[in-house]
């Protein structure tokens, strides 16, 4: 049975969803723009991570535009891929990218709409640090993961300080701003974008958000100076 958010994270989730709907056509661009293109690389390496079998099954939670979903097309010809998004914005934008021809469907990642132990991988791109309940987006991963399926996410991470701490700090709080306001017209969700790197979890603690949730073997790298992290875990067998 599906949980329930409060009227208070349903105010927040609109809210967020208001902002991807904004900033969709311009929200491939920014992304290249504000990485200086790694997170093409990075997604590469999530989808091999999600180490698809052969008659495997993937859902890419969050989709956005589909980035992921089409990556894993590419990776893993003949298998079955899915998108779910719950901006139906950015999933028209993404029907507009070049490439691979994505299966699109509207979801909440709260109250995903599909049966349990239904997929063999299930990953995520910037998904987690906007949901308005962590541990129930989680959960919902590990229900419809099948036992010994895959998690892997890409996220921000709240990097350590050090030497370059200035300078990410510079880039995130006023380049990307700038440039939001520059191609978008919306520097407000730049705004929120980087804000809610600042407050979302270390690598190490969505470990343990994990863990809670039931996944077993965690483990994860960083990237790009430690502001971002990929995750990646499995659904134990026995359960």
């Amino acid at each position: 049975m599906n949980e329930q958010i409060n009227p208070e994270q349903q105010l927040k989730s609109r809210s967020v969803q208001s902002m991807f709907s904004r900033i969709a056509p311009r929200y491939d661009l920014m992304n290249r723009l504000m990485t200086g293109g790694m997170d093409v690389r990075l997604r590469k390496i999530v989808i091999r991570q999600a180490q698809l079998p052969e008659d495997g099954k993937l859902l890419d939670l969050g989709a956005g535009t589909g980035d992921l979903a089409q990556e894993a097309i590419l990776q893993y010809p003949g298998r079955q891929i899915f998108a779910a998004d719950f901006t139906l914005a950015m999933m028209q934008a993404g029907k507009k990218r070049p490439g691979p021809s994505v299966d699109f469907a509207a979801a909440d990642a709260l109250q995903i709409p599909y049966a349990a132990n239904s997929f063999d991988a299930v990953v995520s791109g910037f998904l987690l640090r906007n949901v308005v309940d962590l541990p129930m987006a989680l959960r919902e991963q590990w229900r419809i993961l099948k036992p010994g399926g895959i998690f892997v996410s890409l996220d921000t991470t709240r990097p350590k300080r050090s030497f370059f701490s200035p300078f990410i700090k510079l880039h995130t709080h006023h380049v990307i701003p700038f440039l939001g306001k520059l191609l978008t017209g919306d520097r407000d969700a730049y705004v929120y974008l980087p804000t809610t790197t600042d407050q979302f979890l270390t690598a190490e603690q969505l470990v343990v958000y994990l863990a809670h949730a039931g996944f077993k073997q965690i483990q994860y790298n960083r990237a790009m100076f430690n502001t971002v992290a990929i995750h990646w875990a499995i659904k134990p067998l026995d359960v």
